[in-house]
């Protein structure tokens, strides 16, 4: 019998998703499959720091969308941790708080959006980041054409060490950051909330279960 245990491979998507829209569910489903990982679990941010707050419902709302868009998906998951904690959502926080629940020998990817990457630096202890997991930086097809090296903030270039290849970047603590090509949807959260708001329909923007709950609590009507 062989002692051999496959490797634990988490992905974390967070965001205010507000609400959560079918560009969140699908660029979710095709990094699950490109890094093979065991699951992506979705976390909604109580208090974004970059992020006006003017428009952001509250987080029970968001929460119940957020859980209402992945029910039936067994690789998609949810987690309030961000919500439940006081104050403003910091990520390196939540990723030094998963890396103590699943251990060393998990392996943690956290996923985020090129421009979200391109502003790294304003996050709270930017630099101590690379060090706690591996890190997915979602591009459009052809959108990189420059070096990485390039597109790695002047802060943080002394950190890394080499190019693994083209879309790989390998930092000090010997973790990566991975460039992964997505499939194009010109979907956000802003357009369909300005949608709901002149009346104008949403349908296939988000999944049923999510229009409905926006109906039926008139969210985003103004």
């Amino acid at each position: 019998m062989s002692n051999h245990k496959k490797e634990v491979r988490i992905g974390f998507l967070g965001g205010t998703f507000n609400p959560i829209h079918t560009g969140h569910l699908r660029a979710a489903e095709e990094i699950h499959q490109q890094f093979k990982l065991t699951k992506v679990i979705f976390i909604p941010a109580k208090l974004p720091p970059h992020k006006a707050t003017t428009e952001v419902i509250s987080a029970a709302h968001r929460l119940a969308m957020v859980r209402l868009a992945i029910k039936g998906n067994p690789r998609f998951s949810v987690s309030d941790l961000e919500l439940k904690r006081r104050g403003t959502s910091y990520s390196i926080e939540t990723i030094r708080y998963f890396r103590r629940h699943y251990g060393d020998d998990a392996r943690l990817f956290f996923i985020l959006g090129e421009d979200a990457f391109r502003e790294i630096t304003i996050w709270k202890d930017y630099s101590s980041l690379f060090a706690l997991c591996d890190w997915i930086v979602m591009k459009r097809p052809g959108q990189f054409q420059k070096t990485l090296k390039k597109i790695i903030p002047v802060e943080l270039k002394r950190d890394f060490c080499y190019e693994l290849n083209e879309n790989t970047l390998v930092h000090r603590s010997d973790h990566r950051v991975y460039f992964a090509g997505i499939t194009l949807l010109d979907i956000s959260s802003s357009k369909i909330r300005v949608r709901i708001k002149r009346g104008e329909s949403i349908r296939y923007l988000i999944p049923d279960g999510v229009e409905d709950y926006i109906q039926k609590n008139r969210l985003y009507h103004g």
